[in-house]
């Protein structure tokens, strides 16, 4: 699988990697360049996202739009847990580079500084139109500062799903929440940061989406400092392969920084296109 995208700056591969699924024991592997199974927003690229942008949270504490995206291996396995419950384990190690040089998150200064990810993912039908998807995940890596710190992430992540069966097309509604607490090893002291995002998307009509958005997030390197943030959110699907969204943000940085901010995005896909996670 590989994932291109064209900007302003080049051609950059997002994804690139092999997967193999005829190991023993179901396992599931991955060998390459892939974003990390951290959380939801992470794993997702930004045609596929409710918005135009990305929370606070992944801003300040996850590497920004990049995020926990490197060269590595993935090891994922799925079982049924108890009382019908889905459940999916996932373990990575990376290279050890993610982020950007606006929000650094890891950076290895030696071969051996590898980054690490697990994330355990559980999901359950509660009715024949609704399902929810619970998850926690931890990612640990050495930071920009040095060989010898280190920077943590936990994570825990819930998504909540209503599409009735004979209304699909017309009604449905997607509930997501995402909470991380950060710990930075870096001088004279380490930060430690917690940051959240809740959000609602409804489809109101066929081809039209109404969501809303609240943020708040410490930084990482700047625990003391917070930002917080509204948005709404209006989206039109001309056809299955194109969207036009518009989103109005309002952001408070820290010390009393007001921005309003009007946001639009038209998108559309080519060809045929595998299925995301919602």
């Amino acid at each position: 699988d590989f994932f291109l995208s064209f900007g302003e700056e080049g051609v950059n591969l997002e994804e690139g990697y092999i997967t193999f699924t005829a190991l023993p024991a179901g396992i599931v592997a991955k060998v390459g360049k892939m974003r990390a199974a951290f959380g939801k927003v992470n794993t997702l690229h930004n045609h596929v996202l409710p918005w135009v942008d990305r929370p606070l949270v992944t801003n300040n504490l996850v590497g920004g739009e990049d995020g926990i995206d490197d060269a590595g291996v993935s090891i994922q396995r799925i079982f049924q847990g108890p009382k019908g419950v889905f459940l999916e384990a996932t373990g990575q190690i990376f290279r050890g580079d993610s982020g950007n040089s606006r929000s650094p998150l890891f950076q290895a200064s030696s071969k051996d500084d590898v980054s690490a990810v697990a994330h355990l993912r559980s999901y359950k039908d509660l009715t024949e139109s609704t399902n929810i998807d619970l998850g926690v995940s931890y990612a640990r890596g050495h930071n920009d500062v040095g060989t010898n710190f280190l920077t943590q992430l936990y994570g825990v992540d819930a998504t909540v799903r209503w599409k009735p069966l004979r209304r699909s097309i017309y009604h449905s509604f997607v509930g997501r929440g995402e909470f991380i607490w950060s710990q930075r090893q870096q001088l004279p002291s380490e930060q430690r940061a917690f940051g959240f995002y809740t959000s609602g998307d409804y489809q109101f009509a066929r081809r039209w989406f109404v969501g809303g958005r609240f943020d708040r997030s410490g930084r990482s390197e700047f625990a003391n400092l917070t930002d917080s943030g509204t948005s709404a959110v209006l989206t039109y699907w001309p056809s299955e392969f194109s969207q036009v969204r518009g989103q109005y943000r309002f952001t408070r940085y820290a010390g009393n920084i007001d921005t309003n901010e009007l946001l639009l995005q038209v998108m559309f896909s080519l060809g045929a296109h595998g299925a995301h996670p919602f």
